[in-house]
């Protein structure tokens, strides 16, 4: 996607498949409020909230050359195994978050020899100013926590809310989350929730809103 009208016509496309503001957000890797402001300026949603210039503050970020090469993407997620190679010496879980983490997880996890689990964030549900209803959930198909430490793996973080949410679940499930890992993290974070996060590339914006 080279500027604004491709990611436009991408947003307008998945909202017309029937994929909620969330879902997008996901796939594009934005922010809610700028896939909801994508959504609108491509016809097909209600209005959303707005920075005081006319759009929102965000950073696309698009890895799609990696991950529509299966040998690309396995080179990515074996740097991202790198990174958490140390951190942990009882760790024999990996958990993706849906849906981008996932493929990147079950390379992490192939590296470091763990199991491999996923979880469904709450904000695939989303759309508009409706609030979340349900839970976001760990698949059964893969491995449960059961009490075990375990890695965290995304692509990107943009503003952190699905990493804490994430680790807020393995809590709740008896679970003891390490350490997480991005491809991009576009805060710049440390740690969420007092987990490290690790990240291939950090994405600074520079200018007056730049720690924002």
């Amino acid at each position: 996607m080279k500027n604004i009208d491709d990611l436009v016509d991408s947003a307008s496309d998945l909202a017309q498949r029937g994929l909620s503001k969330g879902e997008i957000a996901d796939e594009l890797n934005v922010s809610r409020e700028t896939a909801s402001w994508l959504v609108e300026r491509s016809g097909t949603g209600t209005e959303p909230e707005t920075s005081d210039d006319g759009g929102p503050h965000d950073i696309h970020v698009d890895w799609s050359a990696v991950g529509r090469d299966s040998n690309r993407l396995y080179h990515a997620g074996a740097a991202m195994a790198d990174l958490l190679s140390k951190k942990g010496d009882d760790v024999d879980l990996t958990i993706g978050i849906e849906k981008a983490g996932a493929p990147l997880a079950t390379t992490v996890a192939r590296e470091l020899e763990t199991d491999l689990g996923t979880y469904a964030p709450t904000k695939h549900q989303w759309d508009d100013d409706e609030s979340e209803t349900s839970d976001g959930s760990f698949s059964r198909n893969f491995a449960q926590i059961r009490d075990r430490d375990c890695y965290v793996v995304d692509d990107t973080i943009t503003s952190g809310k699905t990493m804490g949410e994430t680790i807020d679940a393995i809590h709740e499930q008896g679970g003891n989350p390490v350490a997480c890992v991005v491809l991009a993290d576009k805060r710049g974070v440390g740690d969420i929730r007092g987990v490290p996060v690790y990240s291939l590339l950090q994405v600074i914006r520079v200018g007056s809103d730049g720690d924002s």
